[in-house]
């Protein structure tokens, strides 16, 4: 059951805390008032979207936080097992928060968990009716939903057993036609596959390889300049014919040694220039050591160049660096051993196709059988809560579709089950899809006796209407008053509507009232009591035109009648 709400900070509402009780409770209000946004604040705690569109403008978060009482409900106590978290068996804290930057923050009893397991908790705790569910009801796509909906645990066994049974024949299913799809081009793909392979295997990249020659040439590069300047250097003193370094040096010396006999200063500038030739011998020597040094093999740089080359080109063929070609070569290798064997493949996927097809089909047909006879006890029970909500003359059916294409229908992960709801609200009528011919007004009580079904069966203590008195007025809200005063005895119901006559039926009833405070729009929530509740009821029967004393007496009259049929009924 839920105890409480707090919200804050969403849409009109700063700051609201409802405190909710066993029974029925009412939250009524004019339009636009802000009833909207406490539906949209459960809808938060329950896992929906988590809108930015919802923060108050002007504010960078907004946030909403429930308690629920949730003694003796052995799936919560489950879920809070599986996922580790400590509470007292008691209550459970849900709280959600959104912010403008796109953060989404939920939290159970105070631990962060994604929203998909506060999904999961949510459909533990409460089941919101909302606006479109009328519309869900008046799509026959969804008539299989509903219809599973009545199953007992032994069909849900089955729904279970059709949907991973469906995953698993699926993902085969998927595997083994893309065998098949290769199989038709296998005879050219692997015509390609051994040329590209007959390239990498005579390239035979070694992993590293690449970064090695990358370095070696860069060396080779080094070296090779440095020779080149060294024998620059040698011929320029001593190298080739003519004048050189060493040739002219000596041919001075020779020169000024034939002048030394008359001149001392010339024969000091020819042993000088001796000297400087024995030098420049021993320059040119060590010139030619260091030469012989550093030459490397003349070949060595023209064959690092070739298969750097080679490299190069098939990283341009095959769009992948040099590093990754091992690896593409490893790949392309089982590539053409898997299809070499595709054949052997096809065969044993097929096998297991068939199996797992059989495993499908024979699931499909309990689950079918499982659907027939729930639809029978489905269609009495609806005529029976349709005849408490004035349609005591209507027809209702579940039809299962034929399958007319002359073939075996595609698995689906609900099975092979295509259900619509026919009804006959007239005697005398034939039945006709719901969705055709049903009013709002008779929609609105559909639902309405869907849910009254559900309320019997699940473990879902709170349910939440969101104005399912859609199209109904006059007597029918009456009745429509009665049943939901009979769910409350049951489940805890939580109800937006605009009729006096549901108002009056509950046990509690909040008013949502906006005003303007300081110049900003803000939207309270509050209890009333038994006055407010006559003054808010004869609002409601006036109208636009106004509290009368004959709204306040009828409106009296409606609170009166309602106490009277809840000691009666109860």
């Amino acid at each position: 059951m839920l105890e409480s709400i707090t919200i804050r900070q969403i849409a009109l509402i700063d700051e609201a805390t409802i405190r909710f009780h066993d029974g029925m409770q009412v939250l009524t209000g004019e339009t636009g008032a802000g009833k909207s946004i406490v539906v949209d604040s459960v809808n938060l705690i329950l896992g929906g979207r988590a809108d930015r569109e919802l923060i108050r403008s002007g504010r960078d978060r907004a946030s909403v936080e429930a308690v629920f009482a949730v003694r003796d409900n052995p799936g919560i106590k489950a879920f809070m097992e599986r996922e580790e978290i400590d509470y007292d068996g008691e209550t459970v804290t849900v709280y959600r928060e959104i912010s403008s930057n796109g953060k989404n923050t939920c939290r159970i009893c105070g631990v962060m968990l994604p929203v998909s397991r506060l999904k999961e908790l949510a459909a533990l705790l409460m089941d919101l009716h909302g606006q479109s569910e009328h519309q869900f009801l008046a799509d026959p796509d969804r008539h299989l939903g509903f219809l599973d909906q009545a199953g007992d645990e032994r069909h849900r066994v089955l729904l279970n057993r059709i949907g991973n049974d469906y995953e698993q024949f699926i993902e085969n299913h998927r595997a083994y036609a893309k065998l098949v799809r290769q199989n038709e081009n296998r005879d050219s793909r692997m015509r390609s596959l051994e040329r590209d392979l007959q390239e990498l295997r005579a390239a035979a990249v070694r992993p590293g390889e690449f970064s090695v020659l990358t370095e070696r040439r860069k060396q080779l590069g080094k070296a090779e300049k440095e020779t080149e300047t060294l024998r620059s250097v040698a011929e320029t003193l001593s190298g080739g014919e003519g004048t050189n370094g060493l040739s002219a040096v000596r041919q001075a010396s020779d020169l000024l040694k034939s002048l030394a006999s008359g001149d001392n200063t010339a024969q000091e500038l020819s042993g000088r220039c001796k000297s400087l030739y024995f030098e420049l011998e021993d320059i040119a020597y060590q010139i030619n050591l260091m030469i012989q040094k550093a030459g490397a093999d003349p070949g060595e740089l023209e064959r690092t160049d070739e298969r750097l080359n080679t490299i190069h080109r098939l990283e341009r063929k095959f769009g992948c660096d040099a590093e990754e070609l091992p690896a593409l070569q490893e790949t392309l290798e089982q590539e053409y051993c898997r299809l070499a064997d595709l054949q052997d493949e096809i065969e044993r996927m097929s096998s297991e196709h068939k199996r797992l097809l059989g495993v499908y089909r024979s699931t499909a047909k309990e689950l079918t059988a499982s659907r027939r006879r729930i639809a029978a006890e489905f269609e009495r029970k609806m005529m029976k809560e349709l005849s408490d909500l004035g349609m005591g003359q209507t027809r209702f059916e579940v039809e299962f579709k034929p399958n007319e294409t002359g073939r075996p229908l595609m698995p689906t992960e609900t099975g092979d089950d295509r259900v619509e709801f026919l009804i006959s609200p007239n005697p005398g009528e034939p039945l006709r899809p719901l969705a055709r011919i049903a009013s709002g007004g008779e929609l609105s009580r559909l639902m309405l006796a869907v849910k009254s079904l559900e309320s019997s069966r699940t473990g879902v203590d709170t349910m939440v209407f969101d104005e399912i008195d859609t199209g109904i007025s006059g007597r029918m809200a009456q009745v429509v008053a009665e049943k939901m005063i009979t769910i409350s005895r049951q489940r805890q119901v939580i109800c937006v509507t605009h009729l006096p006559q549901i108002a009056a039926a509950a046990d509690y009833h909040y008013l949502v009232l906006k005003s303007v405070d300081d110049g900003r729009t803000n939207t309270s929530v509050t209890e009333l009591d038994r006055k407010g509740r006559a003054g808010e009821l004869s609002r409601m029967i006036s109208g636009a035109d106004g509290i009368t004393a004959g709204s306040d007496a009828y409106a009296l009259s409606l609170l009166q009648a309602a106490d009277e049929l809840k000691q009666k009924a109860f």
